[in-house]
């Protein structure tokens, strides 16, 4: 056996043993508690009529872009679809990545330099952290939503900073504290980079829009495979930014553009979105109906990420596994990802999920906590 894969198979039993083993499983029949598709747009039966007739109407949107956007593979249906969602946004500027992976990895690794310092929330996404390594900027975390401990690291600093946050972390279930984080940034100088990949859609455009900081913060990344329930993702930014993304960013340089037909998607969605405000009405509804049954949670109101700490894998194993008998698909963070003592089984709420299936789900977990 070669040494590398002898390394692979030494690490894959490692993971094995520990019992975090992932593996690729069919798609589970059952009451989803467990997806990011907040307001059902995935499972939309209208819109996908909507993008059906599109593809109809114009079937060269399936043919792929032959290249990089750059070369062959830019398009009148993607220039326009950036002109649009800036516009929405109130921003200058958007460019389109096929994941919010890809447009943090762009984004970050392309302008952060080894004279720059980024201060991150702990509970940052994983996109970001890899893109740091590559930027190869210092890059300092602070404790979770802590003002305190974020103006003691930004104390500290001298050159080029910027800070990176979520503005609804899909872990915890929290929005983060982003008018004061904003307002501690222009004290010191610092630049602000918002992730908004969970709250747009739930919040209308996420937090800057509510919040109207649209020109107080560096950049902005907004993703479309949770809320819209399609794929891609954009960077809000100024005019210049994108220019400098567009020469810089390797993701967005070296890698060939998707089919039109995701960029006609995201629009489609955009404009679903506005003529169907009732989803998030029923959305928030049941999030209340989630709350009030009175379960202890770190998440936030509002939130359609409600995280359930069972302090105890194996408790949360069996609590799991009796849900999934039950027909109620749940996703359960073990230790170690978390630390020991912070295991959590999280929930995700719906607009399609009825009272009926909370009241049940809630009355389960109650009877192990």
């Amino acid at each position: 056996m070669h040494s590398g894969t002898l390394y692979c198979q030494q690490s894959l039993n490692k993971r094995k043993e520990e019992g975090r083993l992932r593996r690729l499983q069919p798609k589970s029949e059952g009451i989803d508690f467990y997806s990011n598709d907040y307001l059902g747009l995935a499972r939309n039966a209208e819109l996908q009529k909507i993008l059906l007739k599109n593809v109809n109407d114009h079937p060269e949107l399936l043919s792929g872009s032959t290249g990089s956007r750059l070369i062959s593979g830019n398009s009148s249906v993607a220039l326009k679809t950036e002109e649009f969602i800036a516009e929405k946004h109130q921003f200058p500027a958007a460019l389109l990545f096929p994941s919010g992976y890809n447009a943090n990895l762009a984004l970050f690794s392309s302008i952060l330099s080894r004279h720059d310092t980024i201060i991150v929330d702990e509970q940052i996404h994983r996109s970001v952290h890899d893109a740091c390594k590559i930027s190869n900027a210092k890059k300092l975390k602070f404790r979770h939503n802590d003002l305190e401990d974020l103006e003691k690291v930004l104390k500290r600093q001298n050159g080029p900073c910027y800070i990176a946050i979520e503005s609804l972390y899909s872990m915890e279930g929290d929005f983060a504290p982003i008018l004061e984080i904003v307002e501690m940034a222009r004290q010191y100088g610092a630049g602000v980079i918002v992730d908004e990949a969970h709250s747009f859609g739930i919040l209308g455009y996420g937090l800057i829009e509510k919040y109207q900081l649209q020109d107080k913060v560096f950049a902005a990344v907004v993703t479309y495979g949770k809320a819209l329930g399609a794929h891609g993702a954009a960077i809000l930014c100024s005019k210049t930014v994108k220019e400098y993304l567009v020469n810089f960013a390797s993701p967005f340089i070296y890698t060939t553009s998707v089919q039109d037909f995701q960029w006609m998607s995201i629009k489609k969605g955009y404009e679903f979105l506005e003529t169907h405000q009732d989803l998030n009405v029923r959305l928030q509804e049941n999030i209340k109906t989630f709350i009030n049954q009175g379960l202890s949670s770190p998440s936030s109101d509002g939130s359609p990420v409600q995280s359930i700490i069972i302090h105890d894998n194996l408790k949360l194993k069996t609590l799991q596994n009796t849900l999934t008998d039950e027909g109620f698909l749940t996703y359960a963070v073990y230790s170690p990802t978390v630390k020991a003592g912070s295991e959590r089984l999280r929930i995700c709420l719906h607009s399609f999920n009825t009272e009926e299936e909370i009241m049940k789900l809630t009355g389960i977990i109650k009877e192990f906590i």
